[in-house]
């Protein structure tokens, strides 16, 4: 019904219209008003861009520190602590910073922002390949281990003490708040518990900062890796702990006291990737989807959806912070992406897309969906 309704002819030129008429008028009303609010913004006492309360709702955890605070992080420790064993190797092999640095031919002299080349320059529009490879200082895999993982040889500890640093920052200058996004795969259930660890041992918290946790859309991968059966596995990897700590929160501790930093959930993926049509009231339970293809966008969308809806309900009850579905959609891709999420989620991210389908903007619009 909503895509007969998101092509309809009528709704899409009435739609379009009402659109142009909004944005007009706000047009009229800048020309109108602008001065006086200038001069009434002068007259507000010690408010001005720099102290005013700011929000960047959209910061990868692993990218929360800028490329500058990433190389003095990175040339501190191999002065400081180049012995540190730091990483494991497939042959099993225990290798020291120091000798890491070596084998990838690299000195700290050479060491500058352009070599590790983090920063997503105009080349990484379109190409979700190479945002992803950003994400490797100096172009190693071997460094993002180390730096930027929770989960590696060292426990996240460099990356807890850079997470640390950040969140300093943003607390000595009070007006700035962010809320960073970390990753949940659901390849096993011990993920939100060595999450949670990593957490509370590196002593993760400021008044500034909440946590918002992505969920990559990867289920073929795992699937033909071996590590997962069928998609109801992955599901219950990232939602029995979630339910298990909110039931006991005495026995999950760790997890509990995460979830409380945490206000909503993403889902994740290339979205200009196009997924096989199928007919959804053909599909069967995520228990049924056995095979290595992996679910289109709306199938996903509605299983995180409605867990977290049961979720949310238990959590109300319990006198628990709940959270908000807040996925990407529309940055690339098929349109029924944004009508999904017009129906299931409480906000999205990018919505580029949104321009060219009016019905489905005007209707954000209405509802306020951000």
């Amino acid at each position: 019904i909503m895509s007969a309704i998101v092509n309809d002819p009528n709704a899409r030129t009435v739609c379009f219209r009402r659109l142009t008429l909004l944005s007009e008028r706000f047009e009229l009303f800048l020309i109108l008003n602008e001065e006086s609010e200038r001069i009434e913004q002068i007259g507000v006492p010690h408010r001005d861009f720099y102290n005013v309360r700011k929000v960047d709702t959209h910061v990868h955890h692993s990218s929360c520190m800028n490329q500058k605070h990433l190389l003095r992080f990175i040339k501190r420790k191999l002065k400081q602590n180049p012995e540190d064993k730091v990483f494991k190797s497939k042959q099993g092999q225990v290798w020291t910073l120091a000798e890491v640095f070596q084998n990838l031919n690299l000195t700290a002299y050479e060491l500058s922002v352009d070599t590790l080349n983090v920063h997503a320059d105009q080349s990484t529009f379109h190409r979700f390949d190479r945002f992803n490879l950003k994400y490797n200082p100096c172009g190693q895999s071997e460094l993002r281990e180390i730096f930027l993982k929770t989960d590696n040889y060292i426990k996240g500890s460099y990356l807890g003490e850079l997470t640390r640093e950040v969140m300093a920052d943003l607390t000595e200058t009070k007006y700035q708040h962010a809320e960073f996004r970390i990753s949940v795969y659901g390849k096993s259930p011990d993920e939100w518990r060595n999450l949670a660890t990593w957490f509370v041992k590196n002593e993760i918290y400021a008044d500034n900062v909440r946590w918002l946790i992505q969920i990559p859309r990867l289920y073929e991968v795992y699937y033909k890796l071996g590590i997962l059966n069928c998609f109801q596995e992955m599901l219950d990897n990232l939602f029995t702990p979630l339910f298990e700590a909110t039931i006991n929160p005495q026995e999950n501790w760790e997890l509990h006291q995460l979830l409380q930093q945490v206000v909503g959930f993403d889902s994740v993926d290339d979205e200009s990737v196009p997924s096989v049509r199928i007919d959804y009231a053909q599909c069967g339970p995520p228990a049924e989807w056995d095979v290595s293809l992996n679910p289109p966008y709306a199938y996903y969308a509605y299983h995180v959806a409605s867990n977290l809806k049961v979720l949310n309900d238990l959590r109300e009850m319990r006198g628990l912070n709940t959270f908000k579905y807040r996925p990407h959609a529309g940055e690339a891709g098929d349109h029924e992406h944004l009508t999904v999420c017009f129906l299931l989620a409480d906000g999205i991210n990018h919505g580029l897309n949104l321009r060219k389908m009016p019905v489905i903007q005007y209707l954000f619009y209405l509802t306020q969906i951000g």
